[in-house]
């Protein structure tokens, strides 16, 4: 992707810099009653401390939030495949037991045949 034709400050989704410094500058709201130095004290206040901190607080909530959906997903997950592999694990069992029983009543009918000849 050619960045060099690239123009404006990006979008909300994708900035153009991640560095809260180099972002496009969010200006205070002022009121008539203040003067032009006054204003761009404020409002250079408002960029430094308010936008990094919030801008940094929205980063990581956002990237954040995927992460948790996906860890939350993933351990349902793992539980479902857990409670099937349990599952498979019983009906195994209770089929070997079918089988063992079936053997066990075999010998039994071969030894009755053995002891009544």
């Amino acid at each position: 992707m050619n960045t060099a034709h690239r123009t404006g400050f990006g979008t909300i989704d994708r900035p153009l810099t991640h560095d809260p410094l180099k972002q496009a500058p969010m200006t205070a709201y002022t009121t008539s009653e203040l003067t032009p130095s006054k204003a761009a004290a404020t409002a250079e206040d408002f960029i430094t401390t308010g936008a990094i901190t919030s801008r940094q607080n929205r980063t990581r909530e956002m990237q954040l939030i995927p992460e948790a959906l996906a860890r939350a997903h993933m351990a349902d997950r793992l539980r479902e495949a857990h409670a099937e592999r349990r599952a498979i694990s019983l009906v195994n069992a209770r089929r070997m037991q079918r089988r063992a029983e079936r053997v066990s009543m075999r010998a039994r009918r071969a030894l009755a045949m053995a002891v009544m000849n």
